[in-house]
């Protein structure tokens, strides 16, 4: 399941997608300032670009088709080389960039960490200020999160003080003093 989130950075928003726990920034968000999705595509012609993103792909995806990377690594760099997202999740099985459809919430996303290094690429002033926001939005889930937690903590003291005046209520004034003292062991 996917959640949505925007961060708007130089006052373009950029759309954040939470999968299994991992956050996936759009790249098309990104270069609109820059131009258009072309960038995208130039910039995953770059030698350093795939190798960046095969190694990222070694260390987080188990089922990356290193064999397959090799093909792309050749070429890289070369004017005839073309490399879109699709052509590459599709040949080696890369689980850090993804295209996705749609009007809303579609485009091409990548996780954080290869989100970012595009964003280096795109301009060292633009990476600091995406960084900084992502920082901030993850700062602010964590203060949400440890609010949930702090009401759910007073939920269930309360919750519990009511269970425990209910059962001194109902059961300890049903039975008998002399079944007390008895079930306590003093007499």
């Amino acid at each position: 399941m996917s959640k949505s989130k925007v961060i708007v950075v130089k006052e373009i928003p950029i759309s954040i997608i939470e999968i299994n726990s991992q956050d996936y920034i759009s790249l098309t968000d990104m270069v609109k300032s820059f131009g258009d999705e072309n960038i995208i595509y130039q910039w995953m012609r770059n030698r350093n670009t795939v190798e960046f993103i095969d190694i990222w792909e070694q260390l987080h995806n188990p089922d990356f088709k290193g064999a397959e990377f090799d093909t792309f690594k050749k070429q890289a760099g070369l004017n005839s080389f073309t490399l879109t997202p699709r052509k590459w999740v599709e040949n080696t099985g890369a689980i850090g960039i993804f295209s996705k459809a749609g009007r809303y919430n579609g485009g091409t996303y990548a996780h954080k960490d290869i989100a970012f290094e595009f964003g280096s690429w795109l301009s060292a002033e633009f990476k600091l200020y995406l960084i900084k926001e992502f920082q901030r939005l993850k700062d602010q889930e964590s203060k949400t999160l440890h609010l949930d937690w702090s009401l759910q903590r007073t939920l269930a003291k309360i919750n519990n003080r009511i269970h425990t005046d209910a059962v001194k209520d109902t059961l300890i004034r049903s039975i008998p003093v002399r079944s007390i003292i008895i079930l306590a062991g003093i007499l």
